[in-house]
């Protein structure tokens, strides 16, 4: 009774004045709370509504029950709660309270049937890898959220060396997250609940909703768990945002036409399916043979599929348009598929790359400072490093020693192998290189497995990342002891402040930041070396990282410790005084803002180059 005076306060209060609220992240009240909610009500006009299929009876810390709505995703809905509010505002209009019984009797009428409500949706294909799926579908989510839509983004599975921690603790790829916080989201699990991370030699460790499961050979993956617990969790994933969402926007992989993996996949075909999703093809001109790729695959897809496909945009075209049209033409006529797009090629987007291959594609990087990124073989979250160009730095990455040259900074990066990287450093002579430039006091970082690289000794007790335990010895640049003896990776977000010495951390003592860990094994300090960070989220204190006696070699397992000013400006000052000229800080902009600086301008051409109002329509949205 006291939620329903409370009702009949808001709706009697002239004008009415119950309106939508949107998503409001801050509210601390418990229960009814999921990513992407509608906060129209800040408390639930039907709270308990004793359905079993929303909630449950929670035993009370101190005597009896009471009614929790956690796994209700229903009356926060954006479009269940306009349903409502228009019901409401309705019955206002002829009076002014709503009785116990007409308020059962809207629970009946409104929110039971949306139970079965479920979110459309609509599928990003591509021709072939890295034809710009991920952009294309941000830019959608991004479209969506400008007309006050309620979207999601969602990938099955995706193989990809970037990963992000997401606040409940779980791995999904920077692609996804990216693509949420275009959609206004937190990222979640749901949204790419499988994540394939290449170790080599034809493995990868699966990460099923956010965890690890396991290490798995091609032949594994889609002969025991791809079509098994693999499609369970892709279903469930999508299912659970079908429910939360009003329309979700599927990014495929690779290209649907790849009719080897055909009966196996779950990533493209299979999900335009499960979702009932029209289909929007994009194809790289940039790599050449553009019209190829696109009536080659439409031809290659199953009758039922070709259907689904309701337009083709081409990415990545420089010069003028006009010389396309004759192709564009025998296309639309050989296909029956109308080419709705042609998107410029866009250079220095500050955008997320998903693997190393995009590295051979960057542009040739611009900055007086110089810092030299190792590109291990087995490199991953390389998006670390794209933030210091915010402060006016120029990043590139080396494989081999001659290509080191004089770098201001050297950085070793993580890998999923540290043992394997260490080894190829060793061989190749670029471990010689870096000690070298030790020697010259340039400043060497190491992030995650560049930390343990950096160190004494590995030591694999029970030969994780071998094929039986060993003992290696590490470039010797930092005095720390890193111990792998369990297959378990530490994945959480954490809080730090800066409390390292030195001539280039002095400058962002004090400092907080935010980052995320992702890691094996455990490394210990030892003599000569000081902690880089104090963790302040941890019950019991805790530091991370190492810088030795000069200040100028350090190391952390922190990811994005660039993403945000403190080290990343503190690291241009010290380099721009040494070199003598002046440091480019930009106000403390940290990195997803400057994503969503770029996806401001790129939504400006995809709206001008493509026919967005097309698009929307097959969402049923207007443009």
């Amino acid at each position: 009774m006291k939620v329903l005076k409370l009702l009949n306060t808001q709706l009697t209060k002239p004008p009415f004045n119950v309106a939508l609220k949107g998503q409001d992240r801050s509210c601390p009240y418990y229960p009814c709370h999921f990513e992407g909610q509608d906060c129209t009500w800040c408390f639930c006009p039907f709270y308990p509504c004793g359905d079993e299929r929303m909630g449950g009876s929670l035993l009370k810390k101190s005597r009896g029950e009471v009614w929790s709505c956690e796994k209700c995703v229903i009356v926060h809905k954006r479009s269940v709660a306009e349903r409502v509010l228009k019901a409401l505002a309705e019955k206002r209009s002829v009076k002014r309270r709503v009785s116990e019984a007409e308020l059962k009797a809207l629970f009946s009428q409104v929110v039971i049937p949306s139970l079965n409500d479920k979110a459309k949706a609509l599928m990003v294909q591509g021709t072939s890898s890295h034809s710009g799926k991920t952009l294309v579908a941000a830019l959608i989510c991004q479209a969506l959220r400008e007309r006050g839509c309620s979207v999601a983004p969602f990938k099955a599975q995706n193989m990809s060396l970037n990963s992000y921690v997401t606040k409940d603790g779980g791995e999904v790829a920077w692609a996804q997250a990216f693509q949420a916080f275009a959609s206004g989201l937190e990222p979640t699990r749901e949204m790419n609940p499988i994540l394939l991370k290449p170790k080599g030699l034809g493995v990868s460790q699966v990460v099923l909703m956010g965890k690890p499961y396991r290490d798995m050979t091609v032949e594994e993956y889609y002969g025991n768990f791809a079509l098994s617990v693999g499609l369970r969790h892709v279903e469930e994933a999508l299912n659970r945002l079908r429910t939360l969402y009003d329309f979700v926007v599927v990014e495929g992989a690779g290209s649907p036409a790849e009719i080897n993996l055909e009966p196996f996949e779950i990533v493209n075909m299979r999900v335009a399916d499960m979702a009932d999703a029209p289909v929007i093809l994009v194809a790289d001109i940039d790599r050449g043979g553009v019209f190829a790729s696109i009536t080659g695959t439409l031809m290659l897809l199953k009758e039922k599929h070709r259907e689904r496909v309701k337009g083709v945009i081409i990415n990545k075209f420089r010069g003028n348009k006009a010389i396309l049209t004759p192709g564009v033409k025998a296309v639309e006529r050989l296909t029956g598929k109308p080419v709705i797009g042609i998107l410029p090629y866009m250079e220095a987007l500050t955008i997320p790359q998903e693997d190393s291959v995009s590295l051979q594609d960057s542009s040739p990087a611009k900055g007086e400072i110089d810092i030299a990124v190792v590109k291990l073989p087995r490199i991953s979250n390389f998006t670390d490093f794209d933030a210091l160009t915010l402060s006016g730095m120029k990043v590139r990455y080396v494989t081999h020693p001659r290509d080191l040259d004089e770098p201001d900074v050297i950085i070793i990066p993580g890998t999923k192998n540290t043992i394997g990287d260490l080894t190829w450093m060793k061989k190749n002579g670029l471990a010689e290189k870096v000690l070298e430039a030790a020697g010259k006091r340039v400043p060497i970082i190491g992030i995650c497995g560049g930390f343990q690289i950096l160190g004494e000794k590995i030591v694999d007790e029970a030969g994780f990342e071998s094929e039986q335990p060993v003992e290696v010895k590490g470039l010797g640049l930092l005095n720390v002891t890193t111990h792998f003896r369990e297959y378990k990776k530490a994945v959480k977000r954490v809080r730090a402040r800066v409390i390292g010495p030195g001539p280039i951390l002095e400058q962002a003592r004090g400092e907080t930041l935010e980052g995320y860990e992702i890691h094996m094994g455990e490394t210990s300090l030892n003599e000569d070396v000081a902690p880089l960070l104090q963790l302040l989220d941890d019950q019991s204190p805790r530091v991370d990282g190492a810088v030795d006696r000069s200040g100028l070699i350090f190391g952390t397992y922190l990811h994005g410790l660039f993403d945000q000013p403190p080290i990343r400006d503190a690291l241009a000052k010290y380099l721009s005084k040494l070199k003598g000229v002046k440091p480019q800080i930009p106000r403390a902009e940290e990195y997803r803002e400057a994503w969503a600086n770029s996806l401001r301008k790129l939504m400006d051409t995809f709206a001008a180059k493509v026919n967005l109002p097309y698009i929307l329509s097959l969402l049923g949205v207007e443009g």
